[in-house]
């Protein structure tokens, strides 16, 4: 896999309009997420929905609480480890919310200003799947060929970067198993 033109190669994409420009043009942390829509579910095309401001409030009940969001990730990676693609690289996706990270000796905020966000299908208790890592690997290793600035220590979840509202994406990720197939 490369990055073309903020394109991941083989993506399926899907364009977002809930983005903007990066204030500064940095690519140079990762923050890790999980997503089921409805909470628990997999498959289907409600993850795309949101990110593109069409999900239907009335097709499940809990879509009422978060149909006017206005969120987006810059890839989504399926539970076959097929990726989905709503914003390019270059540009900042709204992923992060308020959120706070600790940036060697400073505490920066507006992570969306400088971090990718990457969706993983699943929820914080069952397992990741084999064709997730997989995936997901080698869309950090094209990233990090694009962007020298994103190192694997410069990878982090939300839970990390909102401890006190967010935990995925939870202890059901194997964070030493990505390491290793980073290589």
């Amino acid at each position: 896999m490369r990055i073309d033109n903020g394109w991941l190669e083989g993506a399926r994409r899907v364009p977002s309009p809930n983005h903007n420009a990066r204030p500064e043009g940095e690519v140079s942390a990762l923050v890790l997420h999980s997503i089921s829509l409805p909470p628990g579910e997999f498959g289907g095309e409600h993850i795309e929905r949101l990110f593109t401001n069409c999900l239907d409030p009335r097709a499940h009940p809990f879509f009422a609480e978060i149909a006017e969001l206005r969120v987006s990730a810059h890839l989504l990676i399926r539970r076959d480890g097929e990726c989905v693609q709503f914003v390019p690289f270059q540009a900042r996706a709204w992923h992060a919310g308020r959120s706070r990270w600790r940036d060697g000796g400073r505490e920066r905020r507006e992570l969306n200003d400088f971090t990718v966000g990457i969706e993983l299908e699943g929820d914080e208790i069952r397992p990741y799947r084999e064709a997730q890592y997989r995936a997901l690997a080698a869309a950090v290793r094209a990233l990090m060929a694009a962007y020298p600035a994103l190192t694997p220590e410069r990878i982090t979840s939300h839970a990390q970067i909102a401890p006190l509202r967010k935990s995925d994406p939870g202890p059901a990720f194997d964070w030493a198993y990505l390491r290793r197939c980073l290589g």
